[in-house]
């Protein structure tokens, strides 16, 4: 990664731009777009590129914004045993016991498993983590980071998590037991691990495109201090922009004014897959409606101190009473502040996957973003899949409706929540674009600008996310494959992004996805693959 030179062309591709719509070239002067247009126009600034950049038939866009992530897990998931891909328990567990044997780490940290895709779906025990990893302390996390299941060498580091809400009996942590688990493991990683973790996960974001991220931090899932490691990393080295936000309550744990909001994973209740997410009505696999965290009055209370304090309020909101709490919560807000208020201050909810008709009007009314992932409907939506069986086909059907969020007046933004699921930024655009329910997809025009002009205006800049003149220069050059649609753009009357563009990728589910061969931050390269393969050519 390296920093760029003032003056670059990129020409020999396709702009995504509304300012043109079958821009071929553009111009870049310190850090800000110059111009855009057509390579017969572009040989007007041959002679003043200090850089020139051949895109050999790619595709320049503005880069994403990964409106929800958590930067150290997905370091710590990166260097760690992915069970993602695990097919049975057994599987699970020979994955772990084979990373055992190979690595000493303070923290064996292996992340991804879902028992609703093994043929016996029963979580591991502590007892056979135990056979894996002998006297290893490890946290083995679900795939939705609300559970793990720990081994016995964690559990001495602080007994007292078999006393607490949350506490499986048989090393399955969730609520409570699960944030104190996770504690320990903070506990034992240095700031040097931190520091590598965070720098690895910057590095997975950048070449992927993905430009800027929000740091969706909390104090049961990561320390206030990543924060000062974000910051100092960024001076040593570029990468993607970070937009940190805090999920303290009233501003809890917060000793210095570094968030832009108290918008991190403040959570009204937890995930479908652990079973914490709340409901109305029981789960269908399990006797449960979930864990209700927080009510509306708590919501409320948390709103209005944010919105006098001029910063963004957020929550963690999953299944349809949490929706509904913190919805009511923001109404109360409304009534204490005015609507007017709300509205400038643009709080957040994330996830929100359960909204009623009643809820997205007043997510709508009051200005509230939703920042959501596409992916975890493509992961888990479909008929027969994990939200099918936790919560019936009827539940799981009406689950993440992003059409409707739009119809309502609700800006969406686009993330991840890595290490949930990764930072994938054009399969999240494939997924809204081809979502399990044919009513709820968005053209990928739309899906795009709320991965890109969405996150931007997540945080309150709305002039972010688009190519024009005296925009930012912060953008990603792709491979392709040839995969561009041919055709002119087209208007989108959504608040997501409103203007003519230029081609993008069809994203075909059958098609590859493109590949990202370049990222730039305001001038500055963050990644590139091909600095020396012949992409471009350097004055």
């Amino acid at each position: 990664m390296t920093t760029g030179p003032a003056r670059v062309l990129l020409r020999g591709g396709s702009v995504h731009s509304p300012a043109a719509q079958f821009a071929t070239a553009m111009f870049t002067v310190d850090g800000r777009v110059a111009w855009i247009g057509d390579d017969a126009a572009a040989s007007t600034y041959v002679d003043s590129a200090d850089e020139i950049v051949d895109l050999d038939g790619g595709l320049v866009t503005p880069g994403f914004v990964d409106a929800h992530a958590h930067l150290a897990a997905t370091g710590f998931a990166l260097q760690s045993v992915d069970l993602g891909r695990s097919f049975s328990r057994s599987h699970a567990l020979a994955e772990i016991e084979s990373y055992a044997r190979r690595h000493q780490r303070s923290v064996l940290y292996a992340h991804g498993w879902d028992e609703t895709r093994w043929p016996d779906p029963r979580p591991m025990t502590i007892t056979e983590v135990d056979r894996a990893v002998g006297d290893k302390v490890a946290y083995v996390a679900r795939v939705d980071s609300h559970s793990a299941v720990i081994s016995s060498a964690l559990l001495a580091h602080d007994p007292a998590i078999t006393t607490m809400h949350g506490w499986g009996g048989a090393g399955l942590v969730a609520r409570d037991a699960h944030h104190a688990a996770r504690a320990v493991t903070h506990a034992l990683w240095t700031t040097a691990d931190r520091r590598q973790a965070v720098r690895s996960a910057l590095g997975q974001a950048a070449s992927q495109g993905v430009t800027s991220v929000h740091e969706l931090n909390a104090p049961h899932i990561a320390p206030f201090e990543d924060f000062a490691i974000i910051r100092e990393l960024a001076t040593e080295t570029p990468g993607p922009d970070v937009v940190p936000y805090w999920g303290g309550m009233m501003g809890q744990e917060a000793p210095d004014d570094t968030p832009v909001g108290f918008a991190g994973d403040i959570c009204v209740d937890g995930a479908v897959g652990s079973r914490t997410a709340s409901m109305r009505a029981p789960y269908a696999d399990a006797a449960t409606s979930g864990h209700l965290y927080l009510d509306a009055q708590q919501v409320c209370d948390h709103v209005v101190f944010c919105t006098q304090r001029g910063v963004q309020a957020g929550f963690h909101v999953i299944g349809d009473r949490a929706v509904h709490e913190a919805v009511s919560g923001f109404e109360q807000a409304a009534g204490r502040v005015g609507v007017d208020a709300l509205v400038r201050s643009r709080h957040r909810l994330e996830h929100v996957e359960m909204p009623d008709a009643a809820g997205m009007a007043a997510m709508g009314r009051l200005g509230i973003v939703a920042s959501v992932q596409p992916a975890f409907d493509a992961e888990w939506g479909a008929a027969g899949g994990m939200y099918a069986q936790r919560l019936g086909a009827a539940r799981a059907g009406s689950m993440n409706p992003y059409a409707s969020m739009l119809r309502a007046g609700v800006i969406l933004a686009f993330g991840s929540d890595s290490p949930v699921t990764p930072f994938a930024p054009w399969a999240t655009v494939r997924a809204a674009a081809f979502h399990h329910n044919h009513d709820e997809r968005l053209k990928v025009q739309t899906a795009f600008s709320a991965h890109t002009r969405g996150g931007h205006r997540a945080r309150g800049r709305d002039e972010g996310g688009v190519l024009v003149a005296g925009a930012e220069a912060t953008y990603a050059v792709w491979d392709t494959a040839g995969d561009l649609t041919g055709q002119p753009g087209q208007r989108v009357a959504d608040r997501s992004g409103d203007a003519a563009v230029s081609t993008l990728p069809g994203l075909l589910p059958d098609a590859a996805l493109p590949t990202c061969v370049r990222a730039v931050v305001r001038g500055t390269v963050v990644f590139d693959v091909a600095a020396d393969a012949g992409v471009k050519e350097r004055r």
